[in-house]
């Protein structure tokens, strides 16, 4: 190795080390980015899950231990992933040196917006069922409608940012457009 390192300038020498550096840092923040992508979507599926569940019980501490917890993975797990998604996808569109505005780009910005725009709402519909069960709890009444009407209307925003985080995954894969 002595012999040939001694043939390379050392001003080329140093720019493969930088472009080596710049590949494995545009490799690791790719890699978070699938982790983030993973976490987003995987912890969306699992308490969709068993928040869903909890409608088929009859028993309020169940239910309110769902709710709980499906508020808690959103603040933990979910909420960090979305804005690393954002800030992670935004650095390599960039770095990669894609156009801001192919049509995969495109159709991904706005599935991604439509997914957060469902998940707001989701959130705040989460707390409330969580505060609807803890009154239920404590006063011993049976869940009011609003409960049911609340719950009907998280299932239905979960449809869109499902789907639409299913296709950003082709997407992110397939550049097809």
């Amino acid at each position: 190795m002595p012999l040939v390192s001694g043939l390379i300038p050392k001003s080329l020498s140093a720019q493969c080390k930088s472009a080596s550096l710049l590949m494995n840092l545009y490799l690791i923040v790719k890699t978070l980015h699938i982790l983030s992508a993973t976490v987003l979507f995987g912890t969306g599926l699992g308490i969709a899950f068993f928040m869903f569940r909890s409608m088929f019980t009859d028993d309020l501490q169940q239910k309110y231990y769902a709710a709980r917890s499906t508020v808690l993975a959103d603040y933990l797990f979910t909420f960090p992933a979305a804005v690393f998604q954002s800030l992670s996808g935004v650095w390599l569109v960039w770095y990669a040196g894609f156009n801001w505005t192919d049509t995969w780009l495109a159709v991904t910005y706005i599935l991604y917006l439509l997914a957060a725009l469902c998940w707001l709402p989701v959130v705040w519909i989460q707390i409330q069922l969580r505060k609807l069960i803890e009154e239920s709890i404590r006063t011993g009444d049976p869940l009011p409608e609003r409960y049911h009407r609340l719950f009907r209307i998280w299932f239905m925003l979960g449809w869109p940012a499902f789907f639409g985080l299913t296709v950003i995954f082709y997407l992110m894969v397939a550049k097809p457009l």
